[in-house]
């Protein structure tokens, strides 16, 4: 499975989180990330969460106000996918303790590093959300020890 992008949209069509995997011309990501997120938001929540989209199938799930939309190969299986996003928002539940947007907006850096340990140049690398949780509290605890040693106190 070769993801080409990830990007999260709120309901008001604010790019929230965008992760290319995919080179592509600056104004080419805009207007794809455009045209897809008007696709996504004019579609009714009955229908079906799979879109062709120019050489592109759009995988999204609607989770409160946001919109997580995933660009794959036309052959690629669309289940695995929405699976793949579904853990990713699992894990950001679990760090976050309930994610909403604001946590999005506010700790971003959390929210692509979780995004990095899952995929790597495209590929699902690590589905355990253990494992993921295990490295992010790693990661903050180093980042806690060294604020502390520039002497920056707990800053977050």
């Amino acid at each position: 499975m070769t993801i080409k992008y990830v990007f999260l949209v709120s309901r008001q069509a604010k790019i929230r989180l965008v992760k290319w995997y995919t080179t592509l011309e600056l104004k080419d990501k805009n207007k794809t990330m455009k045209e897809v997120s008007q696709l996504v938001l004019a579609r009714k929540p009955k229908q079906c969460n799979f879109i062709e989209h120019r050489d592109t199938k759009v995988v999204y799930r609607k989770y409160a106000s946001l919109y997580f939309v995933a660009g794959i190969d036309l052959d690629d299986n669309e289940l695995i996918m929405l699976e793949i996003i579904h853990r990713y928002v699992e894990i950001l539940d679990r760090f976050f303790g309930n994610v909403c947007e604001l946590d999005l907006i506010f700790q971003f850096q959390k929210a692509y590093f979780i995004l990095d340990e899952m995929v790597m140049a495209g590929e699902l690398q690590e589905s355990s959300k253990k494992t993921i949780l295990k490295v992010l509290s790693q990661q903050d605890e180093t980042e806690a020890v060294e604020n502390s040693e520039r002497g920056w106190g707990d800053i977050k």
